[in-house]
């Protein structure tokens, strides 16, 4: 660093904070550490009494803290995001469209991994609105090099670190099976539980169809619901291992290829997800789904809203933060729930 004459301070940048103090008035750092001094900024400074100013010595092979930052926002920007203005070396992202977010993690990790910079994101798969922060990027010295900056962008690749996925609109169908809802001995609580989460990421339950637990008549249900061109399917009731339970078997016996049944989620286990050829989703529906405030079916929905295929691996994962607390307040998607991603 070196010292100059304030009245020549323009386009340099401060190595140390200016305080202003006024008694019983205000005390506060107008000036910060890595600010650029502006033609406006040297009247002030004059007037807080620093004719002088200790200020970082150009160099072409550097970047002040701010342009480092542009650049770790531009690695990570997607569509459907917009950036603050860049302050001390930080810059954040926002949504401005609902969608699921996601984050290339690895990509991130080898960025992470360079010394001097940092960024900072929400899980990935994570539903996000319009508004919502999604990541924070730091440069942690005042100057970085350039080239360092350029080993970040080689580690990033040529795609941004992360996006949004916009939820699709969609139709869906329901399938209530139990002989006891059918036969009117109980209420269906299952079905209003179930449409309204669908209605949570824009899904319009379009058909509903309420069987016994009967193999054949559930296997003619949802290939007529398939026929009738809904965009999901959901099957409530009948998952468990009991010999009256029949929904995994017609789920299988419609033709769909399932993904898995089971997941190592809590509450959720005996979920399952199938896809027919042509890429509609079915999904079993544990009766956890109807009376505890999430689960399993919570951790998926987004990422079948926003038309994201899931993989067998995918469930594997969410063993890691799949155990919910039941929190007497719930305050998903903002906890550890469902947070689990592959390494």
């Amino acid at each position: 660093m070196k010292l100059i004459k304030t009245t020549e301070a323009e386009g340099h940048v401060l190595c140390h904070d200016i305080t202003r103090i006024i008694k019983d008035e205000v005390k506060d750092t107008p000036f910060r550490k890595g600010h650029v001094v502006t033609a406006e900024d040297i009247p002030a400074l004059l007037n807080l009494g620093k004719e002088h100013l200790y200020v970082w010595e150009k160099d072409d092979t550097m970047y002040h803290e701010d342009e480092a930052a542009e650049i770790l926002r531009d690695i990570s920007i997607n569509k459907y995001m917009e950036a603050s203005a860049p302050k001390e070396g930080k810059i954040e992202l926002m949504a401005v469209k609902d969608g699921l977010f996601q984050v290339d993690i690895e990509r991130l990790m080898a960025v992470n991994s360079i010394d001097q910079i940092m960024i900072a994101t929400r899980h990935t798969n994570t539903p996000v609105k319009a508004g919502d922060k999604l990541l924070g990027t730091r440069v942690i010295p005042l100057v970085i090099k350039k080239e360092k900056m350029e080993q970040v962008k080689e580690a990033a690749g040529s795609e941004p670190l992360t996006r949004i996925i916009p939820y699709q609109k969609q139709t869906a169908g329901i399938i209530t099976t139990g002989n006891e809802v059918f036969s009117g001995r109980i209420k269906d609580t299952f079905t209003p539980v179930v449409k309204e989460k669908l209605a949570q990421y824009g899904i319009e339950t379009t058909e509903h169809v309420v069987l016994d637990d009967n193999m054949n008549k559930i296997v003619s249900a949802i290939k007529e619901l398939k026929e009738k061109g809904v965009d999901m399917i959901a099957c409530t009731g009948g998952m468990s291992v009991d010999p009256d339970d029949q929904t995994p078997g017609a789920i299988k016996q419609s033709g769909a290829n399932i993904v898995t049944y089971g997941s190592p989620v809590l509450p959720g286990a005996m979920f399952l997800l199938a896809y027919f050829d042509d890429g509609t989703p079915i999904c079993g529906l544990p009766g956890c789904v109807m009376y505890n405030k999430t689960t399993v079916f919570d951790i998926v929905l987004p990422r079948i809203a926003a038309g994201v295929p899931l993989e067998k691996k995918d469930f594997a994962c969410l063993g890691n933060g799949g155990f919910c607390l039941g929190c007497p307040t719930c305050t998903f998607p903002i906890c550890g729930f469902g947070k689990g991603t592959a390494m």
